[in-house]
């Protein structure tokens, strides 16, 4: 099958329509309209329609989507029957509670290898992840084949850290820290800011009321 080229925003959405679409199969559910998709993700219609669109005909005009058919084409889409393993770089109290969290039981991502400057924490396995001392990035990285790191760092050592890990052949990072890295054109990184979703939320609360 040729690349099939989307929207960035259609492709974050993705993996929110594939959550939904195994709630529905778990549920012996055999079909599915835009309408329920719509009222379920919280996504408008149109814009569902829209982004199946891009992907060809997947669905029938007055009987909406197969759920089977459709599960199974956006796990291929996701590459949902390949597992990934991740590294976590920086186990602080942000690197722990991710570390704790179980991504291979929702999805096809785990922590496979972590690292911290600490010393107490080198060459010890937290919940079920070997803790390797930073100095061993780029050769762990190396060695495991890892390409995707979750950078939990200090803002000061953000940059150095990504540096690191490129070298090591990381081509995607998910940035918790402030700082927005800078990368080469092969590298993609998602940056998630906890600090400016929360003043985002607080913005809206503050100037949008419910009658608008």
């Amino acid at each position: 099958m040729a690349e099939t080229k989307i929207p960035k925003a259609t492709a974050k959405r993705l993996p929110i329509y594939y959550r939904y679409l195994n709630i529905l199969h778990d549920a012996d559910k055999n079909r599915v309209s835009s309408t329920e998709l719509s009222d379920a993700v919280k996504v408008d219609s149109a814009t569902i329609r829209r982004d199946f669109s891009y992907f060809g005909a997947l669905g029938k005009r007055g009987y909406g989507y197969d759920v089977d058919s459709l599960l199974k084409f956006f796990k291929k889409i996701l590459n949902q029957d390949k597992l990934t393993n991740a590294a976590l770089i920086g186990v602080g109290n942000l690197g722990n509670a991710l570390l704790n969290f179980n991504f291979h039981q929702n999805s096809n991502v785990r922590i496979s290898a972590a690292f911290d400057v600490r010393p107490d924490l080198a060459n010890t396995v937290q919940s079920g992840v070997p803790i390797y001392p930073m100095s061993e990035l780029r050769k762990q990285l190396e060695d495991q084949q890892i390409k995707i790191v979750i950078l939990t760092v200090p803002e000061s050592v953000a940059q150095n850290v990504t540096d690191d890990a490129i070298a090591g052949g990381v081509q995607g990072i998910l940035n918790f820290t402030p700082l927005r890295i800078s990368v080469p054109s092969h590298v993609r990184v998602q940056n998630v800011d906890l600090t400016n979703e929360l003043q985002t939320l607080i913005y809206f609360l503050d100037h949008y009321n419910e009658a608008e």
